[in-house]
């Protein structure tokens, strides 16, 4: 029997020439057979501690990190599984000599590697991006050619539809471990002494839960917890 799985896929810092050092693009992989309970455990949680607005890093709360902490251990007990590709020092992509010349051309070769480990083997996918992360449907187009292409017509990969985030908890899972992957990565690289404490000890939580530092790749053959660490050559 093929299993089928959903992927919510989000991003951060993707925009081009925003001045920050680092990119991210990553997802939450949902078994279909499970959707239904793990929607309803994550439901469950977020009710214990009162949480009613949508959950993002960029609204970091110091008096939720017990809240953020026990989403962490619900995802480690769960068949969930998180991917993401990091992207350090953005200010070294080449997009002329390796992109065609266009930012959108790396977005694409980003997201088919995060999910080109999904190999076919018989398994079915439905791949969903957050629509306000998105410039629309020419991006979902191009995304299925590439995988079109690549299976020769037969990609396990049978839908890729935009969703809003806040429609999702999955998408605000995506986010919240991408954010503070990204967090991570710009307080190293850009050597900051104060970062925030809360902030802090919620990654340092979830490096232990994963046995990974955040600002760093995983080991290739991870399927739990995955990053890849994705440097661009340094200009010369």
């Amino acid at each position: 029997m093929n299993n089928k799985y959903d992927f919510y896929i989000d991003e951060s810092c993707h925009l081009e020439n925003d001045k920050i050092p680092v990119m991210c693009i990553g997802y939450i992989k949902v078994p279909m057979t499970d959707y239904a309970e793990l929607q309803k455990e994550f439901n469950q949680i977020l009710a214990k501690h009162n949480q009613k607005s949508e959950l993002k890093w960029n609204k970091f709360s110091n008096a939720r990190t017990a809240l953020y902490k026990e989403l962490v251990d619900y995802f480690f007990r769960s068949s969930l599984q998180f991917r993401c590709v990091l992207i350090k020092y953005k200010e070294r992509l080449n997009h002329t000599d390796f992109n065609q010349g266009s930012h959108d051309n790396f977005y694409y070769k980003m997201t088919y590697y995060l999910l080109r480990p999904n190999n076919s083997n018989g398994d079915e996918y439905r791949v969903f991006i957050d629509i306000q992360n998105t410039r629309g449907r020419e991006k979902l187009r191009k995304i299925n050619e590439v995988f079109e292409n690549e299976y020769k017509g037969k990609s396990p990969f049978k839908q890729f539809q935009h969703l809003h985030s806040h429609d999702n908890n999955f998408f605000q899972l995506a986010d919240f471990f991408i954010g503070a992957i990204t967090y991570k990565t710009r307080v190293v690289i850009k050597n900051i002494e104060n970062p925030t404490p809360n902030k802090m000890d919620f990654i340092q939580y979830l490096e232990t839960k994963s046995g990974f530092n955040l600002e760093e790749g995983t080991e290739p053959w991870e399927t739990k917890f995955n990053i890849f660490d994705h440097q661009p050559k340094i200009k010369l």
